[in-house]
């Protein structure tokens, strides 16, 4: 039986798993299983076995996919996200234009495809550090909670 959040992500210099972490732990904390992959290792049909989803990735260049994402995100147009509660996180570079530009286009891909963005996306300077932990960690919370309001 898999578990009920899909975490996934792409990370290079481990920002975004630094994030992957601390949203786990809010996930956790709030009583959800988690099964998590890096983007890729996986194929986009793992997709449709969730109907709650976070996907995260860095920004790349000036606000593109990373590499390690743009196979799934492309096989993406494959899954059906009606009715699928995602949200959507994500590392960048303030000194780019496109500040998480990466995020923006996993965001718009999810709704284009039918998904619900249950919780605004979180874009992070870097590697999430003070107030920003706690951010992540509430981010897992929250999804978790909205999903049960959705449910009860």
């Amino acid at each position: 039986m898999r578990g009920n959040v899909l975490l996934v992500y792409a990370t290079m210099s481990g920002n975004t798993e630094a994030m992957a972490d601390l949203i786990e732990k809010g996930l956790k904390e709030a009583g959800a299983s988690v099964d998590r992959y890096e983007a890729m290792d996986i194929e986009a049909d793992l997709l449709n076995d969730y109907s709650h989803i976070i996907l995260g990735a860095y920004t790349w260049g000036d606000g593109d996919l990373p590499d390690d994402f743009i196979d799934l995100y492309e096989e993406m147009d494959e899954v059906d996200f009606t009715g699928k509660c995602v949200a959507v996180f994500g590392s960048g570079d303030t000194s780019y234009e496109h500040f998480c530009g990466a995020v923006d286009l996993i965001e718009e891909k999810v709704k284009e495809l039918g998904g619900h963005m249950t919780l605004p996306s979180v874009k992070i300077e870097l590697n999430p550090e003070g107030d920003e932990e706690e951010e992540l960690i509430t981010f897992g919370k929250q999804f978790v909670q909205n999903l049960q309001q959705e449910v009860g």
